[in-house]
């Protein structure tokens, strides 16, 4: 039987050989970090000091999320990357789904080694976004799609309901962010899911258009939305380690950069 949601933050020091390598993460829109938590513990075990933060109004109630700003998020998630900038040689930014937004977001407004992100968000497709901004003083809420997960009895921890009022920061932070892209100059890995029923392909498409940055995109064929709890997480986890080890080594001279575009197929 699985353990209920753990909410809280995760923290760990810089435990490993060489250069002091640090990596920022984010859970996703109404979730927690329960969601990215396997993943977290993977990462410090492999010895890097890591940052998991609980973005204001998750973990709480969809009351205290509808009270919010966009830039709340962010700045959780920017508070992160200091902290760990000021410590080690290298940072890394990663997230899941809105988490991967705010990775994002970071790459192209600090100097990140660079950036894994697993399903991220860039573009709402749901036609009731054109007019959220108005939604949100009739409608309160929304049903949430969550535990979109293939991996049997797992749970992601997400609210059961949406506030309306958080999908239009949301969708500010889409539109904020998507004007950034271009300034993302560090190597950037997408893990993308063939089935994914909460974030379309146009956020992958709009990404690769608009960074022009090392792209590199692994296809997970087992896996939904939240993949960091799904049947391909350990490929992320692995991946994420190697992916931050090739990308140390090309900086400090000691292996090739990544190509400009890439896709690859997990099997």
């Amino acid at each position: 039987m699985n353990m209920l949601p753990d909410f809280s933050p995760f923290h760990s020091s810089w435990n490993g050989i060489g250069p002091r390598i640090g990596v920022v993460m984010s859970h996703g829109f109404t979730g927690s970090p329960h969601s990215v938590r396997p993943w977290a513990e993977h990462l410090a075990a492999a010895g890097y000091a890591v940052r998991l933060p609980l973005l204001p109004g998750h973990g709480t109630t969809w009351q205290d999320m509808a009270t919010r700003s966009w830039r709340e998020w962010h700045r959780a998630v920017d508070d992160a990357y200091l902290e760990l900038a000021a410590e080690c040689d290298y940072v890394f930014t990663t997230g899941l789904s809105m988490g991967g937004t705010l990775a994002l977001r970071i790459a192209a407004t600090r100097p990140v080694a660079g950036t894994i992100v697993v399903n991220p968000g860039l573009v709402l497709d749901d036609p009731r976004a054109v007019i959220v901004a108005a939604l949100k003083y009739v409608v309160k809420t929304t049903p949430a799609i969550a535990n979109d997960i293939l991996k049997p009895d797992q749970d992601e921890g997400a609210y059961a309901r949406t506030p309306v009022a958080a999908a239009h920061e949301l969708k500010k932070m889409y539109k904020d962010t998507a004007a950034i892209l271009p300034r993302i100059s560090s190597p950037v890995r997408v893990y993308k899911s063939t089935v994914d029923n909460v974030i379309s392909n146009a956020s992958l498409e709009f990404l690769r258009s608009r960074v022009s940055a090392p792209v590199d995109i692994s296809y997970l064929r087992n896996s939904y939305h939240v993949a960091t709890l799904d049947n391909d997480a350990p490929e992320i986890f692995a991946g994420t380690v190697e992916f931050i080890q090739k990308t140390v080594a090309a900086l400090a001279g000691h292996g090739p950069s990544s190509e400009k575009d890439t896709a690859h197929e997990q099997a």
